[in-house]
């Protein structure tokens, strides 16, 4: 859900500083989709980690969005800071890198507020779409285990 907000905000970032679309611009386009994907996956997993828990899909995303705000951040600020000094670069050899960093540059900072909010939403739709078979099936190993399902 996450990667068509960081193509969008890559490409605006090349649009505002004039940079064309290039080989080393897609070269960073296919940096970018690593560094997107990682954030949701990490939201995603957490949220299933406690849905396995026997929590409902609300509280599970309530659970796991605040703990997973800080890792989100921290990693796409720390990627944003370590990509402005080439995004700024003007010497011998700019031409290569300062694409690669204006896209990754747009695509995180837009797509990292995005997905904050877009890909809770987008799970808690698409679990309407799950089988309640499996909810049901869960609750009843718990309770044969002896574990009430809130618990955990």
């Amino acid at each position: 859900m996450a990667l068509p907000f960081s193509v969008t905000g890559a490409l605006l970032a090349l649009r505002l500083t004039g940079i064309t679309l290039n080989i080393y611009s897609m070269i960073g386009l296919l940096l970018l989709m690593g560094l997107v994907k990682k954030n949701s996956i990490m939201l995603v997993e957490f949220t299933n980690d406690r849905r396995k828990l026997g929590r409902d899909v609300r509280d599970a995303l309530l659970e796991a969005c605040p703990v997973r705000l800080r890792p989100v951040v921290m990693t796409s600020v720390s990627t944003v800071a370590g990509a402005l000094p080439a995004a700024f670069s003007f010497g011998a050899g700019a031409e290569t890198i300062r694409p690669m960093a204006v896209v990754v540059i747009g695509g995180v900072a837009v797509s990292t507020f995005l997905t904050l909010f877009v890909v809770p939403a987008a799970y808690s739709l698409l679990a309407r779409l799950q089988s309640h078979r499996h909810d049901q099936d869960l609750k009843e190993a718990l309770v044969e285990l002896g574990e009430s399902p809130k618990d955990a």
